[in-house]
């Protein structure tokens, strides 16, 4: 489906304002405005910027109890969700058809009863190409989510080449990223709120392993971008750093095209060319001359979405 072999890809370093959805719809259309204006094909937003990451919260929850307090915090948490379809989703779409370019967006969606950690892959119209819910919330993030299903395996193609997205520690999960990899991926999206310097390295081992192009969005937050009496656990001036960035590009050898950028906000660019593809296969195709399948296999369900969890919009999974 890819019409040129060259694209310019924009990615964000911003935070949302945790409770505060319209101030956040704001940033992400000014942001979105300004890696346009920088001339990006493609945008990617770190994880959960609409709706937001309720770093250092513990809801009130410990081994067999849980507060009153705790639950009034969920509720704010779960009215700054988004539902899809839905008015919000509605509008973050008008915005990106506006922008005209393709978008990958972490949001916090709400799903009847359950909220999930979701990430949307937006064409320059406004249609929705992807959504994909993270597969195994990390740690106490599965108090807040629920897990993603079999019709959560996205890989897209798109006229800018083949788009996966993988969410945060998903990418420590060598079976999705081998699914991934079968399934051709050429522009491997990673939002995610993991700001610590060994997250790089796993990007430049995936752009080795997978011989693809590596996007990674990592979320910079203030003390200011969450409210006054939010729990962050932390004694911290508005201006002190809660999460600290990472973000980066890494091309098919593990090089670094942009970034790693930590402290500050920012949006990195970097220029692609798939054409360098076709020579990095000559020595590594995890999933082809690489691999053993008389060895090893991998079988990945490839069914319709759980009882519960109904998207009416949502892309049917492809057919084994």
């Amino acid at each position: 489906m890819r019409a040129a072999s060259t694209c310019r890809v924009a990615v964000v370093q911003a935070a949302p304002s945790l409770f505060d959805l319209p101030e956040t719809l704001g940033r992400f259309e000014a942001l979105l405005t300004e890696s346009v204006a920088g001339g990006a094909d493609l945008v990617v937003f770190p994880e959960a910027f609409i709706g937001g990451y309720p770093k250092g919260a513990t809801f009130g929850a410990t081994v067999g109890e849980r507060t009153d307090d705790g639950r009034a915090l969920f509720a704010r948490y779960r009215r700054s969700a988004i539902d899809i379809p839905g008015d919000t989703f509605d509008e973050l779409r008008a915005t990106v058809a506006r922008c005209r370019a393709h978008v990958v967006l972490g949001v916090v969606e709400r799903a009847g009863h359950t909220l999930y950690c979701t990430a949307l892959l937006i064409a320059p119209d406004g249609t929705l190409l992807g959504q994909h819910r993270k597969l195994v919330p990390t740690g106490t993030e599965r108090l807040i989510w629920g897990q993603g299903d079999a019709a959560d395996v996205a890989v897209v193609d798109t006229d800018l080449g083949v788009v996966g997205m993988a969410i945060c520690w998903e990418n420590y999960m060598p079976l999705y990223r081998t699914a991934l990899y079968q399934r051709g991926v050429q522009l491997y999206c990673a939002p995610t709120v993991d700001c610590r310097d060994t997250w790089a390295a796993t990007m430049r081992h995936i752009g080795i392993e997978g011989r693809c192009f590596v996007v990674s969005a990592t979320q910079f937050a203030v003390r200011d971008d969450y409210p006054p009496d939010f729990p962050l656990g932390l004694s911290l001036g508005a201006d002190q750093v809660v999460i600290r960035g990472g973000s980066c590009v890494v091309d098919p050898f593990g090089r670094f095209l942009a970034g790693p950028v930590f402290d500050r906000r920012e949006v990195l660019f970097a220029d692609l060319d798939l054409a360098v593809l076709d020579g990095a296969y000559l020595d590594l195709d995890v999933v082809g001359h690489y691999a053993r399948p008389d060895l090893f296999q991998l079988a990945v369900t490839r069914a319709p979405a759980r009882a519960g969890s109904a998207r009416p919009d949502r892309p049917a999974p492809p057919e084994s």
